[in-house]
């Protein structure tokens, strides 16, 4: 069974940061990409960053492209969303997930964590 546990949320003043991290579990957990996305109240869910296996690929949403950096470390099986020059508009629940395929992507996710919440204060 994949399970995936992230922490690291909080609240935070515009313009600071926060580490997100993502814990996976399961069998060959880490030979996937992975990814970050995020949804705020009354909106859908939005791609926010995704990484390759090898961690050689990114893909960014252009909100988010030049303040967020995602990275894996595959010995620990983490994932991480450093988030930097935070905005009121990132506020949203963050959510890891794992694709289905090594390649990095913005969609083809079949399994997700229970998500961490961010708050940006103005």
């Amino acid at each position: 069974q994949v399970q995936l546990v992230e922490s690291g949320g909080g609240l935070v003043q515009a313009g600071g940061s926060l580490r997100l991290s993502c814990a996976t579990s399961g069998r060959t957990s880490s030979v996937y990409a992975m990814g970050w996305f995020r949804q705020a109240p009354g909106k859908e869910r939005e791609f926010v960053a995704g990484i390759s296996y090898s961690g050689g690929t990114t893909y960014y949403a252009d909100s988010v492209k030049g303040r967020f950096t995602i990275s894996r470390d595959n010995a620990k099986n983490t994932v991480y969303l450093q988030m930097n020059n935070l905005k009121p508009e990132d506020t949203a629940i963050y959510y890891c997930a794992r694709r289905g395929t090594v390649v990095a992507g913005t969609s083809g996710y079949s399994y997700w964590g229970q998500g961490t919440q961010v708050t940006v204060s103005s």
